[in-house]
């Protein structure tokens, strides 16, 4: 099997429960999670963990990866310490190699102008429109948005998050898929049979 390596971004405020349904699950799915962050010195998570990055995001090459996650944080709101992730988004979907980001990581995106030519979603439309993107018109009220290479979501649906990358990666599939946000979205025991089967 060739190894699968998905690259997480870890910075200082992360809101670290949105990523945890998507880096477990492609964890135990054959996936190398590996961390990346401004430097390789230690970050602190909103939660109070303390992260010890695996790589400088200098070092980060699209080639050498299969996804980028970009998670949450409050530092995406007061100022640009990281629109370097933003940047780094960028050549990613220039590579074609996806990129998934949820709740505040979307206005770092948008201000970026990624989310100007496609599909998206955040916390709510307004949030965006604060950053002065032109992407208004391509704004879905959904749980999660995929348009091409590029997965969005709002802070309140990592599951929905998950799913996608789920589906983006081929993780799981059709009834599995299915199954999996279920059980984990709507607490459906029936979805337990399918998902152990």
């Amino acid at each position: 099997m060739t190894r699968k390596i998905v690259h997480l971004a870890v910075y200082d405020t992360q809101a670290d429960w949105e990523t945890g349904h998507t880096t477990a699950h492609l964890a135990q799915n054959g996936f190398t999670v590996r961390t990346v962050a401004l430097t390789t010195e230690p970050v602190t998570t909103m939660g109070g963990l303390r992260v010890q990055p695996d790589l400088a995001l200098d070092a980060l090459d699209p080639a050498d990866s299969a996804l980028l996650i970009l998670p949450g944080a409050s530092l995406w709101d007061t100022g640009d310490k990281l629109a370097p992730f933003a940047r780094a988004a960028r050549a990613f979907l220039d590579a074609g190699v996806p990129v998934a980001a949820i709740c505040g990581a979307t206005a770092g995106l948008a201000r970026e102008g990624l989310l100007d030519d496609r599909a998206h979603t955040s916390a709510v439309s307004f949030y965006l429109e604060a950053t002065g993107y032109r992407g208004g018109g391509r704004y879905v009220e959904a749980d999660a948005v995929t348009d091409r290479d590029l997965i969005t979501a709002g802070p309140t649906e990592p599951v929905a998050f998950a799913r996608e990358v789920f589906a983006r990666l081929g993780v799981y599939e059709g009834e599995q898929l299915d199954a999996w946000y279920r059980l984990f979205h709507d607490s459906d025991p029936a979805a337990y049979e399918i998902l152990s089967a």
